[in-house]
């Protein structure tokens, strides 16, 4: 389920965790509301946040150290007609069962014709037969099931099995922001001058700066993601689908895998399980397999 924890991402998860902690050390070091809760005894908020804090980063390792998705050996239930030795791609139009990966023959049967033209692709990297949705990353080294991006900062792959876990952890990362940005600007006090202010409140000012920022970027994370979850569509496909060979013949506002916002948020948040896209690309349905 995870890769080596000392592996290439050591030295960032590292920085993050140190990071985390050093500026909610900071709040509780200062004159701020939090400060003033712990000396009077009034426990709640201060335990509670601590407790937020802790769940944001224990998040973040089951993101960073989870698999994503990797497609590590061929499947031995997928038909697929393999390519020549040298030809990474696979094209057919009059055979609809040598492209409908993880379908049985009697659903093969079922499907209706369609106009559709569908590659299949052995991945040059790793030689294995990639299903619809997946790409191989060249950070990782493996090709990764409904791949979204590869995230530096939790240097991992988002894909099938962690994307919903990675938007989660926006989510809580998000509140511990904002109200980390409301507790440090409660610590901030008057000074008759501003060379006095900012050897008062300069250790506070670098906090509120640096948690605002990276309010604002995990913000635009978050509400990117949950647009893309909304029409079942991720990343990688929303910009570079003039280059993939399943939606470059969809008209700009065409996507095969959408089912409408609430079904397609259903589906990503409540269901559990890994998905035959080619089902779903062929209105098929989307039976778990």
């Amino acid at each position: 389920m995870f890769k080596n924890v000392f592996g290439s991402g050591f030295l960032v998860r590292t920085a993050h965790v140190i990071l985390t902690w050093v500026i909610t050390l900071i709040l509780f070091l200062h004159d701020t509301e939090l400060r003033q809760q712990e000396e009077t005894d009034q426990l709640v908020q201060p335990v509670f946040f601590v407790l937020l804090v802790l769940l944001s980063v224990l998040l973040y390792f089951a993101v960073s150290l989870m698999d994503p998705g990797f497609i590590l050996s061929d499947d031995s239930d997928l038909h697929v007609s393999t390519a020549a030795a040298g030809d990474g791609w696979t094209g057919t139009r009059s055979h609809l069962s040598q492209f409908t990966l993880g379908v049985t023959d009697e659903q093969q049967d079922m499907i209706p014709p369609t106009t559709k033209a569908l590659r299949q692709r052995r991945c040059g990297h790793c030689l294995l037969q990639q299903p619809m949705r997946s790409k191989h990353c060249q950070t990782c080294r493996h090709c990764v099931r409904r791949y979204d991006h590869h995230c530096p900062w939790i240097e991992n792959c988002v894909g099938e099995r962690n994307h919903r876990w990675f938007v989660l952890y926006l989510a809580v990362q998000l509140l511990v922001l904002l109200w980390g940005l409301h507790i440090a600007w409660t610590g901030f006090r008057y000074a008759p001058s501003w060379q006095l202010w900012l050897r008062t409140n300069g250790m506070l000012l670098t906090v509120v700066v640096l948690v605002a920022v990276l309010s604002l970027v995990v913000l635009l994370l978050l509400g990117s993601h949950l647009y893309l979850v909304s029409l079942n569509t991720t990343t990688w496909e929303f910009m570079s689908r003039h280059r993939i060979s399943y939606l470059k013949h969809c008209s700009a506002d065409e996507n095969p895998f959408d089912r409408g916002t609430f079904n397609n948020l259903w589906a990503f948040f409540c269901v559990w399980g890994t998905v035959v896209w080619e089902q779903v690309y062929f209105r098929e349905g989307s039976d778990q397999v």
